[in-house]
């Protein structure tokens, strides 16, 4: 007898069940170990609610004999900044390790065109990691090409990152400018405006006493 799949929105009491799909979805290894921790029930059933009020929006579950077991979030934007075109997204497809093979991918990924049908958006997107093989070989399989790598990371590492970026050039330009005061200063020229600032930061090792000799 063949299995029962239905897919639909997420409710209230599906809290556990995803709960333990973003847990397996981000212990993956073609997943980034630096998406969000996962979530608490309580959080997810707050998440859900919001969900089902948001018209550009689906947070979609699927069931293989009546137990969810995969999921994915649909968005509906703007296919681009320049174009009037909408298209709908899949993000955090995932099937559980357990449901495997039993078109739930197939299913969710249905139940996305579908949406796109009736939102009159002509295209359709999904996301996926780049070294999932299996999941990008699937998509392939669906007419899905790939289009560009989504990178993620936090506001603060990126913002650490960027400082450290200027940071070399900076310290060159500082190092320039100390050398550019310390020569005119042996010569005892006088110092450029843009230099008087960092005058009182420079100081200089007083010459032996052999020195006019």
């Amino acid at each position: 007898m063949a299995a029962a799949i239905e897919v639909r929105d997420a409710r209230r009491g599906d809290a556990d069940a995803l709960v333990a799909l973003w847990r397996e979805l981000t212990s993956a290894g073609a997943h980034p170990s630096r998406l969000p921790a996962t979530p608490s029930a309580a959080a997810v059933e707050v998440a859900v609610s919001k969900h089902q009020d948001d018209t550009f929006g689906r947070l979609l579950v699927c069931e293989l004999d009546g137990q969810v077991h995969g999921m994915a979030y649909l968005r509906r934007t703007a296919i681009t900044p320049l174009h009037d075109d909408q298209t709908v997204t899949v993000e955090y497809l995932h099937v559980s390790d357990a449901a495997r093979r039993h078109g739930l991918g197939k299913a969710l990924i249905a139940e996305a065109a579908g949406w796109a049908e009736h939102e009159n958006c002509a295209h359709l997107a999904v996301v996926a990691p780049a070294i999932a093989r299996e999941a990008n070989r699937f998509l392939a399989r669906l007419g899905l090409g790939q289009a560009g790598v989504l990178r993620f990371a936090t506001t603060h590492t990126v913002r650490r990152r960027l400082a450290a970026e200027h940071a070399p050039n900076l310290l060159a330009l500082l190092s320039s400018r100390r050398s550019v005061i310390a020569r005119r200063a042996q010569l005892g020229r006088p110092l450029p405006a843009e230099a008087q600032s960092l005058g009182a930061e420079v100081s200089y090792r007083a010459e032996p006493e052999s020195a006019d000799t």
